[in-house]
């Protein structure tokens, strides 16, 4: 199945206990189902020190969040869409803003 939501992405978290935040997409994980995304979902972690150049302590990151709780910006109206696609001329499949209608990636 084609990616609606890709790294570089604009997105926002529409439930969960970050709702309403917007960032950038980190990674994608196609075989979970889940994206990582700035700002979203930060976890404290408690690390261990690894050799002369790491020292321990607690460190923030953020953790994946499952892509059905994300929308995606549209780059136009800068307000959160669905995605759907486009098959262009030549053959190539685009990603398509459902509310506005514009192609997303070029």
């Amino acid at each position: 199945m084609a990616a609606r939501i890709k790294k570089g992405d604009k997105v926002l978290v529409i439930s969960g206990a970050s709702k309403g935040t917007r960032g950038e997409v980190l990674r994608v994980i196609p075989k979970e189902d889940r994206a990582v995304v700035q700002g979203v979902a930060v976890a404290k972690l408690h690390t261990k020190p690894k050799g002369m150049g790491q020292p321990g302590g607690i460190v923030e990151r953020e953790a994946a969040v499952h892509l059905s709780n994300l929308a995606l910006i549209d780059p136009s109206t800068d307000k959160p869409t669905k995605v759907g696609f486009r098959v262009l001329d030549g053959g190539r499949k685009v990603r398509v803003a459902r509310k506005s209608g514009t192609a997303i990636d070029g």
